[in-house]
């Protein structure tokens, strides 16, 4: 039975340190999932990169390396509006449970395509949550035991929330 490992990154930053420590552990692109608010996309930049700059010259250019993945990771993706949540950017295996969930218009289509995933009511109604709060939900889809420990190891090492594993 395959299992994939979820969790919420709360910025770009995280998140796009998440898709290369994904990539550089030997995950492929196609195994990854992510979804979050459209807003998230209309934010200011500069902003981030203000933040970023602050912290320094170094710093600053490995936060716009990391987040400049994350963007154009994010460019191959779909958008979907979801009764209750909005326009929602999504990527990889949430974005088809979703497509297929948000055709019915029901509210809590992302809680139900994510029990439809296999994830507990309860996680996926925390997952819905964070997402309307503005969190980036990320999944990645494992093969194996191994897979699993090292993607949940690479979650919790990049600071995500809410780390599980599920069967679907």
């Amino acid at each position: 039975m395959a299992k994939a490992v979820f969790g919420i990154a709360t910025n770009e930053g995280q998140a796009g340190s998440i898709i290369c420590l994904l990539r550089a552990a030997g995950f492929s692109d196609t195994a990854v999932s992510v979804l979050y608010p459209e807003e998230r996309s209309n934010e200011g930049w500069a902003g981030e990169q203000h933040t970023k700059a602050s912290l320094g010259a170094a710093t600053g250019a490995t936060g716009g390396a990391i987040l400049g993945i994350f963007v154009g990771w994010m460019a191959a993706i779909g958008a979907i509006a979801v009764p209750g949540l909005g326009l929602l950017i999504a990527a990889g295996p949430i974005l088809a449970a979703l497509e297929g969930a948000a055709g019915g218009a029901a509210a809590g289509a992302l809680t139900g395509a994510l029990i439809g995933m296999g994830i507990s009511e309860l996680d996926a109604k925390l997952y819905e949550g964070n997402v309307k709060a503005g969190g980036i939900l990320m999944s990645v889809k494992t093969e194996d035991s191994e897979q699993r420990i090292r993607a949940t190891e690479l979650f919790e090492d990049a600071g995500a929330e809410s780390v599980v594993t599920v069967s679907f």
